[in-house]
C-alpha cells in the first residue's frame, strides 16, 4: 500500500498505539491511586465477571461496569490528577513503536479510545502529539463527583469522527481489526495492526519523531497492575507491612555500623563502588557529599556505607520520617542566606550530605543542581546514588509523604548502588574563580555520566507544579483530621 497523502489519520489507542488491547489495568491504577486499596481489591474481585461478559459478547456492558467500579463517587479532579501524574508512564511503557511510526507521519492525528477521555487526553496530546481525542464522557454531578456512568448523548464513535472531519474523510484508519473498528468505513484507506510491520518498508526514509518522554510521574505502583500482578500486590501487602515495620525498627535501634550486615538478611543489598573518603579530622572542615537524589533513603544509605552518622540537609520530608531517621537531619528554610549559614556551621562540625536537585526524579534524568553548595566549601565529593525496587515507589508528590519510608521497606528486595567519585580538584571549585553555577553544572554532568543519565534544567518547582499543582512545600500544621483523611484515602 502506497501512501500518497499524509494529511490525516484516525487510530485506535488500545491494541494499536498501545500494545495491550485490554484497558482493565489502567482502571486498576485509577482505583488504587485516586481511591485506595479497598476499591483496587473490589475491582479485581469483579474481574472474572467483567472478563466473562466480554467473552459472551457483552463488551460494552463489561466496560461500563469497569468504569462504574473504578470511578463511582470519585471527584473528577482526582481522576484528572491520576491521568496527569500516574498514567502517562504506564501508557508510554506500552506504546507500540511500529504503530507510532506510522501514526506520526500524518499532519492531523486523531485517537479513538474505549476509556473515558479524561483518562487519556493529556497523554495522547502531550506525548503522542495527537490533535484530538474521542472517548467516552463521564457523567458528573454539580459538586464535581463522578456517578460512574458514561454519557449516552454524545453520539457513537463513528458519528463523532464524521462530525470532526466534516465533508473530508480521514486518509488512514488504524485499528486492531478491519471488522471491529467502528470508524473504518469513514476512512479512505484502512489498515489493521497485524499488517503494520509490512508497512515499515515504505517508511525507512522517514525520520521518526519520538514521543515526548515522561520525565516526571507519580504513584506508588511500579508495575502495571494486570489481574495477576494486582493479585500478587494484594497478597504481598500484609507481608510487606510486617517486613517494613521490622526493617524500620532495626534501623532505629541498631548502631549505624551494624546496619550493612543486617540488610542482606532481610532481602536488601548495597553495591559500593569507588574509594571511600576518610572521616573529617579535627583540623579540617567536613566533606560535603553531593548526591543524586533518587529516594529519601539516599543519605541513610550513604551513612550506612561510611559506617558513621552523617547529617543530611532536608527540606520536604515529613515529621514522621524525621522521627524514625537513624541519622540527624537539618531542615532548610529556603531562605538562601539562612540556609548558607546553617550549612557552614554544620560543615565546621564534620561531614554533611546534600542533594542539590532538591527533590527526587524516578527516570534517568538529573534535575538542575542548586549552586548553593558550591559557595560554601571546596571539599566536595560527588556521590552517584541509584536504587532498584520491585513493587512500590518510595517517593510521592501527591500522596502522603509520611508513608514514603514504609513503601520503600515494603519492597521484597530493595537494592542501592553507591558510587563515590574523586573529590573535586581545587581548580574545579569556586576557590579557583569558577562561579557556583559552573561548579554545580560540572558536578551534575559528572554524576550524570557516571549513572548514564541525562542532565536537565528542570527544577523542584517544575516537578511539583506538573504533578501536584503546587511548589512542593510541605506543611507541618496539618490537622489530625487531614492525616486521617490521607490514611483513609490510601486504604
Amino acid at each position: 500500500m502506497q501512501h500518497s497523502s499524509f494529511s490525516s489519520v484516525v487510530s485506535e489507542l488500545e491494541g494499536t498505539l498501545l500494545k495491550d488491547p485490554d484497558p482493565f489495568s489502567y482502571f486498576m491504577l485509577v482505583a488504587f491511586e485516586a481511591s485506595g486499596l479497598i476499591r483496587f481489591a473490589f475491582l479485581l474481585l469483579f474481574w472474572p465477571v467483567i472478563k466473562l461478559m466480554d467473552v459472551l459478547g457483552f463488551g460494552d456492558a463489561a466496560l461500563e461496569l469497569t468504569v462504574f467500579i473504578a470511578v463511582a463517587g470519585l471527584k473528577v479532579r482526582e481522576v484528572e490528577a491520576v491521568a496527569r501524574a500516574v498514567l502517562p508512564k504506564f501508557y508510554m511503557d506500552d506504546v507500540d513503536t511500529e504503530a507510532w511510526q506510522l501514526f506520526s507521519r500524518y499532519e492531523k492525528r486523531v485517537v479513538v479510545t474505549k476509556m473515558p477521555r479524561v483518562m487519556v487526553e493529556r497523554f495522547v496530546k502531550e506525548h503522542l502529539r495527537a490533535d484530538e481525542v474521542i472517548g467516552s464522557e463521564l457523567v458528573v454531578n454539580r459538586f464535581g463527583f463522578a456517578w460512574g456512568f458514561v454519557r449516552k448523548d454524545v453520539g457513537s464513535i463513528s458519528e463523532r469522527v464524521a462530525k470532526l472531519f466534516g465533508d473530508d474523510k480521514p486518509c488512514l484508519g488504524l485499528g486492531r481489526s478491519i471488522n471491529t473498528s467502528p470508524f473504518f468505513s469513514l476512512c479512505k484507506l484502512v489498515q489493521s495492526h497485524p499488517s503494520l510491520t509490512a508497512t515499515q518498508k515504505h517508511l525507512q526514509d522517514h525520520q521518526l519523531i519520538r514521543p515526548v518522554p515522561v520525565i516526571f510521574h507519580d504513584g506508588r505502583l511500579i508495575k502495571r497492575p494486570t489481574p495477576l500482578t494486582a493479585l500478587f500486590i494484594l497478597l504481598w501487602m500484609p507481608i510487606g507491612v510486617m517486613l517494613a515495620i521490622i526493617r524500620i525498627i532495626l534501623g532505629v535501634i541498631l548502631p549505624i555500623w551494624a546496619i550493612p550486615y543486617v540488610i542482606p538478611i532481610f532481602g536488601g543489598r548495597i553495591i559500593v563502588k569507588g574509594k571511600l573518603p576518610p572521616p573529617a579530622s579535627g583540623t579540617n572542615s567536613g566533606v560535603l557529599f553531593v548526591c543524586t537524589h533518587r529516594s529519601l533513603m539516599d543519605p541513610v544509605i550513604l551513612s550506612c556505607v561510611l559506617q558513621r552518622k552523617i547529617p543530611a540537609v532536608t527540606y520536604s520530608i515529613s515529621r514522621t520520617t524525621e522521627l524514625i531517621s537513624p541519622i540527624p537531619t537539618i531542615r532548610l528554610t529556603r531562605i538562601r542566606h539562612v540556609d548558607a549559614e546553617m550549612i557552614k556551621q554544620e560543615l565546621e562540625k564534620g561531614d554533611l550530605v546534600v542533594c542539590p536537585e532538591g527533590t527526587t526524579c524516578r527516570e534517568p534524568f538529573l534535575l538542575r543542581f542548586s549552586g548553593l553548595f558550591a559557595e560554601l566549601t571546596d571539599r566536595i565529593v560527588p556521590v552517584a546514588m541509584n536504587y532498584r525496587v520491585g513493587i512500590f515507589h518510595a517517593t510521592t508528590a501527591r500522596g502522603w509523604k509520611a508513608l514514603d519510608p514504609f513503601f520503600y521497606f515494603m519492597n521484597p528486595r530493595p537494592r542501592y548502588e553507591v558510587t563515590f567519585l574523586d573529590q573535586l580538584p581545587a581548580d574545579a571549585t569556586c576557590s579557583a574563580g569558577r562561579s557556583p553555577h559552573d561548579v554545580a553544572n560540572h558536578v551534575q554532568m559528572l554524576l550524570a555520566e557516571t549513572l548514564g543519565f541525562e542532565c536537565t534544567n528542570f527544577t523542584r518547582k517544575d516537578k511539583y507544579r506538573f504533578l501536584a499543582g503546587n511548589d512542593g512545600t510541605v506543611s507541618f500544621t496539618i490537622s489530625w483530621v487531614d492525616h486521617i483523611k490521607k490514611l483513609v484515602g490510601t486504604l
